[in-house]
């Protein structure tokens, strides 16, 4: 007599992965129909520093266009983050659990770290520098972002493992950071030689010792 053993077949959609993508999207969208001007100077970061001359005065760093592509840096990093995690088999694409999960631990670790800076920079009396730092590094990463989007789109509904795709991927933002900085200091660097000291420890405390940790424990995890 043959036994036959049934199992449950759990079937996860991806429908909530669909939504997000749809809602930045339509962020993206509102924001080129609304602030159209200001994202087109948004959108040639990559090529010129216009952006930032322009939009230069640090109450930028708290309106709606801001904060919206800040939104889309989110979603995007959280889905590259899910991508990684999902290729070396350590999650799930369809976990919509291990991306609330990431999501929301990016936005604690931001937010953690810009009060961080906003206490240590009022502290060390460079309130306004830190300020303005933040505001051009926001900028930069929401543009990274916003590049990152379609690329996770394609990655994410791709079944087949694109190995070469993601070191590309990862190889281009340590190089999009690096090139971030040198620009940071070069544009600022009347400003970080006066307060050199204070540079030097802003750096190495909340540029590099964060991201060393978070590597740290994800590589012993």
């Amino acid at each position: 007599m043959n036994v036959v053993l049934l199992s449950e077949r759990i079937l996860i959609s991806k429908d909530w992965a669909t939504v997000l993508f749809i809602l930045a999207l339509v962020i993206i969208a509102a924001n080129k129909t609304v602030f159209e001007v200001r994202f087109n100077e948004f959108i040639k970061i990559g090529v010129s520093d216009k952006y930032h001359k322009i939009y230069k005065d640090t109450s930028n760093l708290l309106n709606w266009f801001t904060v919206s592509m800040f939104v889309i840096q989110l979603i995007s990093f959280s889905f590259f983050i899910l991508l990684l995690l999902s290729y070396f088999g350590y999650s799930e694409l369809s976990n919509y659990i291990t991306f609330i999960q990431i999501i929301t631990f990016l936005f604690v670790f931001i937010l953690s770290k810009f009060l961080i800076e906003k206490i240590i920079g009022n502290t060390l009396n460079a309130e306004g520098f830190v300020d303005q730092f933040n505001l051009v590094k926001v900028n930069y990463r929401a543009f990274f972002g916003l590049l990152l989007l379609p690329v996770n789109i394609i990655l994410y509904y791709n079944h087949t493992p694109l190995q070469v795709a993601f070191y590309i991927i990862l190889a281009v933002f340590v190089i999009y950071n690096l090139i971030t900085y040198y620009f940071l200091i070069k544009t600022y660097q009347k400003l970080i030689l006066g307060k050199l000291f204070y540079f030097i420890l802003y750096l190495c405390t909340l540029e590099i010792a964060p991201y060393y940790f978070m590597y740290y424990w994800i590589t012993k995890k």
